[in-house]
């Protein structure tokens, strides 16, 4: 089975994307009966005459008694040609920064839009901040058909204003799919609808189970320590091992690696995967390396193949989120957690304000909160990095108030 693919959901206010998410659980058989049984008698309750499917993911008391969704809310599919974490992201402008950090990891998104309404500023929005996360895969699906009588001409319509706007933003072009449903109805989400005589398309689940996982590109073998392990063999000698996740590239026992901070050599002696000793292993697994060398090795050490194309920085320029309501301004001190590291920094340059709309970068000097902008941060040792758009694991950082530890914004290297 292929690795589980991650698919974050955009959509404006009342668009259907819980909707739709509870609709493609119901349709795969993958609720539970006693999820089913609750939202069976919710819907009764409500007399809507239909079943809420939204139910299934507005999950708080403050989203059900408003009837928006406010939090992400993760939601697991498993059909036979693949498993897919679904996160289910809030349609309110308020709510950007929560869309941004449910599809940070995400391999694909699926973008929703009412078909009476066309695109949106939201729909501007969300789609901007697909393309600056670097999502490759894109699926626009146009919900409420059944609102327009299943028109093709307005489907088509709004097709082309999607490609219109719809531009490669830092030389990363997207695969786009584009598909009519109705949510509500189940209109060609797990079976074709016999509404679309027109449509010629594969119906949501076809397109979501050929849906691709994807690792960043990249020569480096970078792993994050997380834990020093010291296991004992039975003569009792003491063996060093460095536990954490592959960040990017592969180990291969006898590999020269460098250790940072410090920049102190030395070599792969044995590796261990799920308890085993194995003498190859890859990205996003979880490994622990034994080396050659006795060194001072501890959390949030960084061991990466030996030689790398990495540069140790003290400065960083990123694209940063912002979260909290006190506004980001130069001078402000944070930690940034950077994998397992975490280092003091410093704003030392606020350069702009993106405008999700147009793209351009306006001038200002304070980032406030949901605002997407452009910064420079001096930091406390240093860090290897890569841009964001050739390593998401290296290129993304998260900022931590460093009085209150509440995470504060998060960070996409430039």
């Amino acid at each position: 089975m292929k690795d589980v693919i991650r698919i974050s959901t955009a959509g404006s206010v009342d668009d259907g994307k819980s909707t739709l998410i509870g609709r493609l659980l119901y349709e795969t058989k993958s609720l539970k009966a006693d999820q089913l049984q609750h939202i069976e008698e919710k819907s009764i309750l409500s007399n809507k005459g239909y079943i809420d499917f939204s139910l299934v993911t507005d999950g708080l008391l403050t989203e059900r008694r408003q009837g928006i969704t406010i939090d992400v809310s993760y939601i697991y599919l498993q059909t036979e040609f693949g498993r897919y974490i679904i996160a289910d992201s809030p349609g309110h402008v308020e709510y950007t920064r929560n869309m941004v950090t449910g599809s940070s990891t995400a391999d694909a998104a699926i973008i929703l839009l009412d078909a009476q309404k066309g695109v949106s500023e939201q729909t501007i929005r969300h789609i901007r901040i697909a393309s600056l996360l670097g999502i490759p895969q894109l699926v626009f699906a146009i919900n409420k058909m059944d609102l327009i009588d299943y028109n093709q001409d307005e489907f088509d319509r709004i097709r082309k204003d999607i490609l219109d706007l719809h531009q490669p933003i830092n030389g990363i072009f997207q695969e786009r799919h584009f598909i009519p449903i109705s949510a509500l109805h189940g209109d060609n989400i797990v079976h074709e609808s016999t509404n679309f005589s027109w449509y010629e398309g594969r119906v949501l689940i076809d397109i979501i189970e050929d849906l691709k996982t994807f690792h960043s590109p990249s020569d480096d073998a970078v792993l994050n320590v997380q834990y020093v392990l010291r296991p004992k063999d039975e003569w009792g000698t003491v063996h060093r091992g460095y536990a954490g996740k592959i960040a990017c590239g592969r180990f291969t026992t006898g590999m020269n690696v460098t250790v940072s901070p410090g920049g102190m050599h030395s070599s792969v002696k044995r590796i261990e995967h799920l308890g085993e000793p194995v003498e190859i292993v890859n990205t996003d697994e979880n490994v622990t390396l034994y080396l050659n060398d006795h060194i001072d090795i501890s959390r949030g050490s960084v061991i990466v193949s030996n030689p790398h194309s990495l540069i140790p920085t003290t400065r960083i320029n990123a694209t940063i989120c912002w979260m909290e309501r006190a506004c980001l301004e130069i001078g402000g001190k944070f930690w940034i957690q950077h994998g397992v590291t975490r280092i003091l920094c410093i704003v030392s340059e606020v350069e702009g304000k993106m405008n999700l709309l147009t793209g351009e970068i306006q001038d200002v000097k304070r980032l406030e909160m949901n605002d997407l902008g452009r910064v420079q941060f001096q930091l406390g040792q240093q860090l290897l990095v890569r841009p964001f758009a050739e390593n998401k694991s290296l290129g993304s950082f998260i900022l931590i108030n460093y009085l209150t530890n509440n995470t504060a914004g998060v960070g996409f290297v430039l």
